[in-house]
């Protein structure tokens, strides 16, 4: 890996395009280093638990809606949709965003935490909808992927959003427009000026993710695929982008990130610290492993809630009844506590009226939910009616969270024996006893108690679409899934997934 600085130059630099990271990014996309195979392997273990997600998503109403208005824009030789017969295609952006709405939506699909946050699988829906209208082969599909997940990646390892209250869809819209110019094999400089494109549009913020956390949770990344797939195609028909969109003087990191300039009191610019990020990405020839590097849920909520909810299972086991403790402490990292935990200030993370979207971030409520009940289901768990049991309540309402700063340095560490997403935890019971216990990272975590391996992902497929999908066609995608690196050009159709006649919900009616 080559690390590469980054930082704002002012216009009259004239920074020349090599030395620009857009151009670096591109450079790697256009690299046609053969895909090796574990990475090959783990990238059909993500294409078929994108799809587990995706279809036990698929009736829910964000799902629904964004499936309509998909629907909405049909294309003769274009992209399918999750659920929705192979046989009927769809303009790809428009498919890019229902099947990434779909994948998101239970937010249990795979996640990578660095310097920023992410879920490198969000790349798998815009560039598979590219790859079908395109008529690309399942071989092409993998190196194209192999690029998606390098790039959101190696963003993650060296840019911070969120401290700026950026969204994460800033990293995947510039790797999704890149993978998809690996897919169909573009020169440099048409994905440098789309990648450019992409990081221009889709630039959000965090509020997406606070407070009354509503369905744009899940919109907001199938919103970057989408904006990635028009980039990439203003790109192709000749069209520049705004330049250089990470280091110019008016650029993302100048105004949005860490940059260097501010207005003073009278409104002229200027100069405070600059500030250098450090990108690492492969050199020319280098094989693209990121996608190694990642990891996915076992349980449908944030990541940081993994462990915890393995840990609330394993704690159980010395409490024998909830009733009996006085409070609980979650002692760990900066993000959980600031994001998911206490340290959020949000009273929506306490109501037991909150919106999945919203218990889904609540650590306070899952940690009482795991204990209680000794399971977790992406359905049962946040059922309305188990959300307001009284005794669930009573015990969410005595836990809260403590960043610790062991915990955080784990949380960065660029050591991966080191890394760390878990939390000790304290609970106090009214008899005076306290139950200790810890854990690092999830039992599916790689370096985890049973990490995930391709037996796991089907497991977890089986598990998910169990009474929507015949069995016929769960065994035929499962069977096309693993065998992608032999599928033929114009074959891609064959990943989709379709639900029996009538079996899907329809959305209300809009302007598409």
């Amino acid at each position: 890996m080559q690390k590469h600085p980054v930082k704002v130059y002012p216009s009259k630099a004239l920074l020349p395009r090599e030395e620009q990271l857009a151009w670096k990014i591109a450079g790697v996309a256009a690299d046609r280093v053969p895909v090796q195979k574990d990475v090959a392997e783990m990238i059909i273990n993500r294409i078929i638990d994108n799809a587990s997600v995706a279809i036990a998503a698929v009736n829910r109403r964000p799902v629904v809606s964004a499936r309509a208005m998909a629907l909405g824009h049909p294309r003769k030789g274009g992209a399918t949709v999750f659920g929705v017969p192979a046989a009927k295609r769809f303009s790809p952006e428009w498919a890019a965003w229902a099947n990434g709405t779909a994948v998101r939506e239970l937010d249990m699909h795979d996640t990578f935490l660095a310097a920023d946050y992410s879920h490198p699988g969000d790349n798998i829906p815009p560039i598979l909808a590219v790859a079908q209208t395109m008529e690309r082969s399942g071989r092409d599909l993998l190196r194209a992927l192999a690029t998606g997940y390098e790039i959101q990646i190696d963003l993650v390892r060296a840019i911070c959003l969120h401290e700026h209250k950026v969204d994460h869809i800033a990293h995947l819209c510039p790797s999704a427009a890149a993978g998809i110019g690996t897919l169909l094999g573009l020169k440099q400089e048409t994905i440098f000026q789309a990648v450019q494109q992409a990081l221009h549009v889709s630039v959000s913020f965090r509020q997406s993710r606070k407070g009354e956390i509503s369905s744009w949770k899940a919109y907001a990344p199938a919103h970057a695929g989408k904006l990635a797939v028009e980039a990439v195609d203003r790109a192709m028909r000749g069209e520049g982008a705004p330049s250089p969109i990470y280091e110019g003087e008016d650029s993302v990191v100048a105004w949005v990130l860490s940059g260097r300039t501010q207005a003073d009191s009278k409104g002229r610019n200027t100069v405070y610290d600059p500030v250098y990020y450090e990108v690492p990405l492969p050199a020319p020839g280098e094989p693209k492993r990121a996608i190694m590097d990642s990891y996915t849920k076992e349980h449908s909520a944030e990541y940081q809630s993994q462990a915890l909810i393995d840990l609330a299972f394993r704690m159980r086991e010395r409490v024998p009844d909830t009733d009996d403790i006085e409070r609980v402490v979650i002692h760990t990292s900066h993000h959980t506590h600031y994001v998911i935990g206490t340290g959020a200030n949000d009273p929506q993370k306490m109501d037991p009226k909150a919106s999945r979207e919203t218990l889904d971030h609540s650590i306070m409520y899952i940690f009482a939910v795991a204990l209680q009940d000794g399971r977790w289901h992406h359905v049962d768990s946040y059922a309305p009616k188990r959300a307001g049991r009284a005794d669930t309540v009573r015990l969410w309402h005595k836990i809260e969270t403590r960043e610790d700063p062991e915990w955080t340095r784990r949380y960065h560490s660029r050591d991966p024996d080191e890394l760390a997403f878990g939390a000790r935890i304290e609970i106090f019971l009214k008899d005076g006893a306290t139950i200790t216990d810890e854990m690092a990272v999830a039992n599916a975590h790689p370096l985890g108690a049973k990490p995930f391996g391709r037996e796991d992902y089907i497991r977890k497929f089986r598990v998910l679409t169990d009474g929507l999908l015949s069995a016929r066609e769960a065994n035929r995608f499962l069977e096309v899934a693993q065998d992608l690196p032999r599928l033929a050009a114009g074959e891609l159709g064959e990943l989709n997934v379709a639900l029996p006649n009538g079996a899907l919900l329809e959305g209300k009616p809009g302007i598409f």
